[in-house]
């Protein structure tokens, strides 16, 4: 199987790949969105990120609470779940993305990635990693 991740923000959408086993994801791209109501640019660039990878699934970050409940952000990251699989016909799974973007900085802490400019550019692709691969650990489980 190859899945994609995908960490929806109202300015960006951090995506991920699996590596070809399904076992390790990989941030790879992050799609600038040019308005927060219009996402045909957005949808399209996923779609052929999706075909050219020959993707299976679609894992999609649902930004909750702490306490666990959904508000406007995972309203609005359901919807273009939603929008997504109605254009691919792909399967999608939602996927609690609490502190991913904590996590994202602890790897580029790790990394030593230290450059302001560099860290806000890629944590949106490292936290759609980490969101793929919590999903691909839980298939192990």
């Amino acid at each position: 199987m190859k899945y994609i991740g995908l960490d929806y923000g109202s300015k960006t959408v951090g995506v991920a790949l699996s590596d070809p086993t399904g076992k390790l994801a990989h941030g790879v791209e992050i799609v600038r969105r040019e308005n927060e109501k219009r996402l045909r640019r957005t949808c399209a660039r996923i779609e052929t990120i999706i075909v050219d990878s020959k993707v299976d699934e679609v894992i999609v970050g649902l930004p909750l609470n702490m306490d666990g409940s959904e508000g406007e952000r995972a309203e609005k990251a359901r919807a273009f779940a939603d929008m997504i699989g109605r254009r691919t016909g792909l399967p999608i799974h939602m996927v609690d993305e609490r502190l991913t973007t904590v996590e994202a900085d602890e790897i580029m802490d790790a990394n030593d990635m230290k450059d302001r400019r560099e860290r806000k550019e890629r944590v949106d692709s490292i936290a759609a990693a980490v969101i793929l691969q919590d999903y691909i650990n839980s298939l192990e489980n």
